[in-house]
């Protein structure tokens, strides 16, 4: 059975995006060997990646572009070849190699749980993950959290979320300040 897990740069105040969409700037603060590493790991575990309509857009326009360059370029070629799904209502078609459209969120993404043995990972997708929390559906949410205060834009956390007791997995201290923490939920 595949695991599903969340993965997010957020700031110490809990926003993953400034005001405007791809406002990720907050992220240089925390980009460095370590993280890169941990992202290609992170990579090189999954055999899916679960995206929302506007961090699929976004998500499909860079990574399809950055295949050419050098310091990018292992990344791309794994975003570029992975199985790739889109949770959307709004799109009808999805054009970046490998890619599915789910309308059913929740329901879809439990079969897909049932269906492979490596990780699927959700990136950004803020609304996406906030579905998949209520459902129930993470077996483990890992954050970096960028040593900032934004104080506005979107929150990966809302209310509404419902109560759930964690316990750490892991947390470690980045060269460049920011901190990575994975949890699991208690069953």
């Amino acid at each position: 059975m595949r695991k599903l897990i969340m993965w997010n740069v957020v700031t110490l105040d809990g926003y993953f995006e400034g005001e405007q969409n791809w406002d990720l700037s907050f992220h240089e603060l925390v980009w460095g060997d370590e993280l890169e590493e941990f992202s290609l790991t992170q990579l090189k575990s999954a055999d899916m990646l679960l995206f929302g309509a506007t961090t699929y857009k976004g998500m499909a326009d860079y990574w399809t572009k950055a295949e050419g360059d050098a310091a990018e370029g292992e990344i791309a070629r794994f975003m570029n070849k992975i199985q790739k799904v889109v949770c959307t209502s709004t799109l009808k078609t999805a054009d970046w190699n490998n890619t599915t459209i789910v309308r059913n969120a929740a329901v879809e993404i439990a079969k897909l749980k049932q269906q492979g043995e490596g990780n699927m990972f959700v990136f950004g997708s803020g609304n996406l993950s906030e579905s998949l929390l209520k459902a129930e559906l993470f077996d483990e949410i890992r954050l970096c959290i960028a040593p900032a205060f934004l104080g506005k834009g979107k929150l990966l956390f809302h209310q509404g979320i419902p109560h759930k007791k964690l316990k750490v997995l892991e947390s470690r201290l980045l060269t460049t300040g920011g901190i990575l923490l994975r949890y699991a939920p208690l069953l």
